[in-house]
């Protein structure tokens, strides 16, 4: 079979990395491996250096979607060679005529504007403007299908999952003294509204006095909430010192803090899919988180579930998977399994054959599931 050929956008493998990053990074790996697809790695930049035989297309990024939040133009078919599909795989795909395939992994910006940077409100506009015209969107879960279905209507929406992140082995010492030799509750991610982490403290306060050795982990580099998370943990008085900001970390750490916690704490508004959880699932650590977003679909039976307004629940929950043996024996084995939902090489499959449907046009009926949500529904 001859190869597939696909412009694929490595952008966010350049700079420092999110959760996006890693997920592309992957992605790419396990579609590198794959003899039946061909990647044409491309990246919008002019700051970036691009590894080769990356290609650099002669816009500067801010001008470009600009450009394309307002009109098709400029078109990027002229540097794209050969290509046979064009995959954004940051929200952003460009304007073309080779058949387009944009990737979205949650909508929190698009349903909460107010939250989002301008730049990433000028993002939203180009990938509305790209849908509308006609690019096909892929989800990360279908929990993110059914809320780009609400702004995007009439989008045809595909959903292929995305798979764990590879966990480094932990460091012997502890990389953070204030936890040292604690147990704790572990919260991963940046300090952002989307996170809830300021019902997390609360949640912590009515636990600290059950459970006096107990303290509150939030590893994550500042964000958009930071001041509303650091006026909840002043809010809890004499033991606010039990709560410890460690700043963003790197895999080291964040792989020592993931082994050595009593329990992982997710109680997000909103996910698109959730690296943290198949993070603690490697781990063998219990997962206790909200039903927000793609949260159920990722966790299965691996974690306790609450709303993520419901303080007193997750409070409870917390308690449970930290006191209980039996329910984190039982929470860690269904971790091993759930694990086994997931994998890059089936991401890698599900996305080649996506790829080939979007090149020929078939099976994409606008709104209609693939046959990989078909199978979950």
């Amino acid at each position: 079979m001859t190869p597939l050929r696909v412009a694929f956008d490595t952008g966010p493998l350049y700079g420092p990395r999110t959760g996006v990053g890693f997920a592309v990074e992957a992605m790419h790996a396990a579609l590198a491996a794959r003899d039946d697809v061909a990647l044409l790695d491309y990246l919008v930049s002019f700051r970036a250096r691009p590894t080769p035989p990356a290609r650099r297309l002669p816009l500067p990024a801010l001008l470009a979607h600009r450009c394309w939040a307002l009109s098709q133009h400029p078109r990027v078919d002229r540097w794209l060679g050969d290509a046979e599909v064009l995959h954004g795989t940051n929200y952003v795909v460009p304007p073309s005529r080779i058949p387009r395939l944009v990737s979205v992994y949650d909508c929190w910006f698009l349903a909460h504007p107010g939250d989002a940077s301008p730049a990433v409100r000028l993002a939203g506009q180009v990938l509305r403007r790209a849908v509308a015209n006609g690019a096909v969107v892929h989800t990360s879960s279908h929990a993110t299908a059914a809320s780009v279905r609400q702004p995007l209507p009439g989008a045809s929406v595909h959903t292929v999952h995305l798979a764990a992140l590879a966990l480094s082995p932990p460091p012997a010492e502890c990389p953070f003294p204030a936890v040292s030799g604690r147990r704790f509750v572990l919260a991963l991610g940046t300090l952002e509204r989307r996170k809830n982490l300021p019902r997390l403290v609360q949640a912590f306060g009515l636990l600290a006095a059950d459970l006096p050795d107990l303290v509150l982990v939030l590893a994550g580099g500042d964000g958009d909430d930071r001041e509303a998370i650091r006026r909840s943990v002043d809010e809890l008085g004499g033991i606010a010192d039990r709560v410890v900001f460690t700043g963003r970390v790197d895999d080291g750490a964040r792989s020592w803090l993931l082994h050595h916690a009593a329990a992982l704490a997710y109680p997000s508004l909103d996910e698109g899919f959730g690296f943290p959880l198949l993070d603690a699932m490697q781990a063998g650590v219990p997962v206790v988180a909200s039903t927000a977003g793609s949260i159920p679909e990722v966790a299965g039976d691996a974690a306790l579930l609450c709303p993520a307004t419901d303080v007193a629940a997750l409070a409870q929950n917390l308690h449970l998977a930290i006191t209980s043996p039996s329910v984190r024996s039982s929470l860690v084995a269904a971790g091993r399994q759930q694990l086994l939902r997931f994998s890059w090489q089936r991401c890698a499959a599900e996305m080649t054959d996506l790829y080939r449907r979007v090149a020929h046009g078939t099976d994409l009926r606008r709104g209609a599931p693939s046959s990989t949500e078909t199978e979950q529904m």
